[in-house]
C-alpha cells in the first residue's frame, strides 16, 4: 500500500502535466490560425481599397459581418448571458473598450501605409510584442525571462528577414509615427483584453469587438458618406470575406490569450506576416523571396521554443 501512493501521485502528475501540455499546445494553434485569419484580411484591403472603396465604409461592413457572425454563433450556441450586470458584454463600457481599441489599431496601422510601403510598415508594426514584453515585465505581470528574450529576439530578427529593415533616411515621419502608434496602442490592448477576459468568456470579448467596431466604423463612414461609395458585388463580398475571417480570428485569439498570456501571445501572433507573404503570392502575385522563407522559420523556431517552455515557465498573470 505504501509503495502504491508514490506510484499513483507520480502518475497523477504525469497526467496533470499531458493535460497542461495539450491545453498549451490547443491554444498555441489556436493563436496562429487566428493569426492567418488576421493576415488574410491584409490582403484583401489591399484588393478592395483597389476599386475606390473608403477604408472606413470597408471596415464597417467587415465589422457588421464579424458582429453578425458571431451573434449567430452564439445564439447556436447558446451562450449563457452573465447574471452581473456589469459583466454583461453589450455594456457601453465594454463596447467602446473593446471596439474602441481595435477600431484605433486598425485605423492607424491602415492609414500609415499611405506614406510608407507595407513592408515597413509591417516591420514597424510587428515591433509590438517587444512594447507587451516591456509593459507587462514594468507592470510585474510577467517574467521576461531568457527563454522569453530569446524568442522574442528570434520573432523581431524573423521579421527583419521578412519585410527587411527599413532605410530610416527613406522614411515619412508621419508614416513611422502612425505605424509606431499602432504597435503601441495594440499592445496596451491586448493586456486590456486580457483584463475584460478575466470575468468574461472569449465569445461575450469577441462580441464586445466586433460590434464596438462595427458602431464606430458605421458611424465614421455614415459621416463621411463612405458606407455606399464604390461598392459593388466584388468589394462587398470582399468585406463580408474578412468579416467571416475576422469572426475567428478574435475567437481564436481570445482563447489562446487566456491560457498563453500576453507576451506569449503576442510573439506566436507574429507568424501573420508570414502567412500573409505566402498569401500575397496567389492574391497579388508578388513573390516569394529568400528573405521570407529565412523570416518564417525564424518565427516557427520561436513559437516551438515558446511551446517548449509553455508548462515550466507559466506566466505570473494571464492577461
Amino acid at each position: 500500500m505504501s509503495a502504491a501512493g508514490p506510484e499513483a501521485t507520480l502518475a497523477a502528475q504525469h497526467l496533470a502535466q499531458h493535460i497542461e501540455r495539450r491545453a498549451v499546445l490547443r491554444a498555441t494553434l489556436l493563436v496562429v490560425v487566428s493569426a492567418c485569419c488576421f493576415g488574410s484580411v491584409s490582403p484583401l484591403t489591399v484588393l478592395a481599397l483597389k476599386s475606390g472603396a473608403a477604408l472606413q465604409g470597408i471596415q464597417a461592413w467587415r465589422y457588421a459581418t464579424t458582429a453578425l457572425v458571431l451573434m449567430g454563433w452564439a445564439f447556436w450556441r447558446g451562450a449563457p448571458v452573465a447574471s452581473d450586470p456589469l459583466l454583461r458584454w453589450w455594456r457601453p463600457q465594454t463596447l467602446l473598450i473593446a471596439g474602441g481599441g481595435q477600431t484605433l489599431v486598425a485605423t492607424f496601422a491602415l492609414m500609415a501605409l499611405r506614406w510608407i510601403p507595407a513592408s515597413t510598415e509591417a516591420f514597424l508594426f510587428y515591433t509590438f510584442p517587444a512594447w507587451v514584453a516591456v509593459l507587462t515585465a514594468v507592470r510585474g505581470h510577467e517574467r521576461l525571462d531568457r527563454i522569453r528574450v530569446i524568442a522574442l529576439s528570434l520573432a523581431l530578427g524573423g521579421i527583419a528577414f521578412m519585410v527587411g529593415a527599413p532605410s530610416a533616411g527613406s522614411l515619412n515621419p508621419i508614416g513611422v509615427a502612425m505605424a509606431l502608434t499602432a504597435a503601441l496602442v495594440y499592445a496596451i490592448y491586448i493586456p486590456v483584453l486580457g483584463e475584460l477576459q478575466r470575468t468574461r468568456p472569449a465569445l461575450d470579448v469577441s462580441r464586445a469587438i466586433a460590434v464596438g467596431g462595427s458602431i464606430i466604423f458605421t458611424g465614421w463612414a455614415l459621416s463621411t458618406g463612405a458606407l455606399f461609395a464604390h461598392f459593388d458585388t466584388v468589394v462587398l463580398a470582399n468585406s463580408v470575406l474578412q468579416g467571416v475571417l475576422s469572426a475567428g480570428a478574435f475567437v481564436g485569439f481570445l482563447a489562446g490569450l487566456s491560457k498563453l498570456g500576453a507576451v506569449r501571445t503576442a510573439i506566436t501572433s507574429t507568424v501573420e506576416p508570414f502567412w500573409t507573404s505566402l498569401l500575397s503570392v496567389v492574391v497579388l502575385d508578388q513573390p516569394i523571396g529568400a528573405g521570407t522563407l529565412i523570416g518564417g522559420a525564424a518565427i516557427m523556431v520561436a513559437v516551438l521554443l515558446l511551446q517548449r517552455s509553455a508548462v515550466s515557465s507559466a506566466p505570473l498573470h494571464s492577461s
